[in-house]
């Protein structure tokens, strides 16, 4: 086998975990959306999530004040909204007009879900020790709602510089989890 160095910058595309989120906020009466992918689950119940939110990102402020978001699971049918909402910022721009998606009423938090996603978790912030050193916010996710006419949903997985992996073939091992 080959080994060549990898540039460091370019590492979290080698690690990235999870599917792309699209991650919403209400705050001052304005709802957002923006495009996340750095994230892990830390706990399974209550289910806790951890996410870095640049402080740069518009959402960051709505995140820190509001204390609520909801992630919703984007599929590859939305793969250009996802990369669109992430090319452009909440500040200047109302993301769910300019791209077609639809805010629906959360049941626990202010925060809308998105329409089109197949699954969407409200959450509330637990826990902000980190976010001021890193942006790393940790979630309870306190509402979960699925698709359930969607049958083996094709989720996206970042990669860096524009390159995504897409969900693709299930595999049933034996197992202890519970």
């Amino acid at each position: 086998m080959s080994r060549s160095p990898f540039p460091l910058s370019r590492v979290y595309g080698l690690l990235e975990p999870g599917p792309v989120l699209l991650l919403s906020t209400a705050h001052q009466g304005r709802a957002n959306v923006m495009t996340l992918s750095w994230h892990t689950m830390m706990e399974f119940e209550p289910p806790l999530v951890g996410c870095v939110v640049s402080d740069r990102d518009f959402s960051f402020a709505a995140l820190k004040a509001t204390r609520q978001c909801v992630l919703n699971i984007p599929t590859v049918e939305l793969a250009q909204k996802v990369v669109d909402c992430g090319n452009c910022s909440g500040r200047d721009t109302d993301k769910f007009a300019t791209l077609g998606l639809t805010p629906l009423p959360a049941e626990q938090v202010a925060a809308p879900l998105v329409a089109e996603c197949y699954a969407s978790l409200e959450c509330r912030v637990v826990d902000t020790r980190l976010v001021n050193r890193y942006g790393f916010f940790v979630l309870e996710v306190v509402q979960a709602w699925l698709d359930t006419d969607r049958k083996d949903p094709r989720t996206l997985h970042h990669r860096g510089y524009g390159a995504f992996m897409l969900a693709g073939e299930t595999i049933q091992l034996p197992s202890k989890m519970r």
